[in-house]
């Protein structure tokens, strides 16, 4: 296998991963301004899972947005 196309591969994938979580977490902190479930001094906890079955690994990452 070659790394260097692999590592390509999983920085594409990675990529599409981290734009389309900053779209939703965006547009669901705007939503939650809008219909007063946050404000800007509400904490929001952040969970991702990273599934990859053939590999059988499950990874939890979490964190806070201030």
């Amino acid at each position: 296998m070659d790394e260097d196309q692999l590592n390509i591969q999983i920085r594409k994938f990675l990529k599409q991963v981290g734009i389309k979580s900053q779209r939703e977490i965006e547009n669901g902190i705007k939503q939650g301004f809008i219909n007063g479930s946050i404000n800007e001094t509400t904490p929001i906890h952040v969970r991702m899972t990273l599934e990859v079955e053939p590999l059988q690994i499950t990874e939890v990452i979490e964190g806070d947005i201030q």
